[in-house]
């Protein structure tokens, strides 16, 4: 399929429930089915879709981690070749001796790209340990996509890594623990996926859980957005279990323009951006 063409992307809001991997790996594996029987072809899942998030410790979450050659990845791998999809989800990884917080991108040929969270949020850092690599794109079947996950949207500079490197689309499996907020507001995480595809110039997928855990409640905001900041589907509901499924003409990221005089990634002045390389506030 070209670039060019519409491509169906999902999101599939599932509602883990901790420890439990035999049952959440087959309700990922039916969301994966009932997504691709609604024309989907990217089929975005949550963070830690199958493990669960809120750990009592390291020893729980090594417990329910397995390697990216693992069941979970071997089943998703199953689904994405019998009906040609790109299937990107998160996993508790065990990569040797470490743990880590990570998402995969599979397709029909299998395991294309392991991405290891970055930026670790709260309590994270005492399970996981942090990757170091830059988001991958992978050039797939429908275009050019890249991963991130979750609390590494709220970091501009990371984000706007994938989009120069050319991807259409921006999956990010997501776990947002739900935070008061005034009334009629979004979600802030919503927002700032809004803010990020348009500052980018690219599609982004965010696919949220739901379900309480040990007390978190969670955001729930799965939402697919175009490269003008614009939701095609969602935001989704918190206590929704659902598939979001939305029309992205990926081809269309690659325009950067906003206008005849201006581009979103040709006007960049990387030369006064040095400040952003610091390590500590400046003065």
């Amino acid at each position: 399929m070209s670039a060019a063409a519409d491509t169906v992307v999902a999101c599939c809001q599932l509602a883990p429930q901790l420890g439990e991997l035999e049952r959440n790996r087959a309700a990922s594996c039916a969301a994966i089915v009932a997504a691709a029987d609604a024309g989907a072809r990217v089929v975005v899942l949550p963070e830690l879709a199958v493990s669960g998030y809120v750990f009592a410790g390291t020893e729980e979450a090594r417990a329910l981690a397995e390697p990216v050659d693992g069941p979970t990845v071997s089943a998703w791998a199953a689904l994405a070749r019998e009906r040609d999809l790109v299937v990107v989800g998160g996993l508790c990884e065990r990569d040797g001796d470490v743990l880590r917080n990570s998402a995969v991108l599979i397709d029909a040929r299998g395991l294309r790209g392991v991405y290891r969270k970055a930026h670790l949020w709260d309590r994270e850092g005492e399970v996981f340990a942090a990757g170091s690599e830059a988001p991958p794109v992978i050039e797939t079947a429908v275009g050019r996509i890249g991963i991130v996950v979750c609390y590494d949207l709220e970091f501009p500079e990371w984000v706007r890594l994938p989009a120069l490197a050319g991807a259409g689309l921006l999956c990010a499996p997501v776990n947002w623990p739900a935070a008061p907020r005034p009334a009629g507001e979004r979600p802030a995480e919503v927002v700032r996926v809004q803010a990020a595809a348009a500052t980018n110039r690219m599609f982004i997928a965010a696919c949220d859980r739901t379900g309480t855990e040990r007390g978190v409640d969670w955001v729930g905001g799965s939402v697919i957005v175009d490269p003008d900041g614009f939701p095609l589907a969602g935001p989704a509901g918190p206590h929704d279990v659902t598939t979001l499924v939305a029309r992205c003409r990926l081809g269309d990221a690659r325009d950067k323009r906003l206008g005849e005089r201006n581009d979103a990634l040709a006007d960049r002045r990387p030369e006064l951006y040095g400040p952003l390389t610091a390590t500590g506030p400046r003065a």
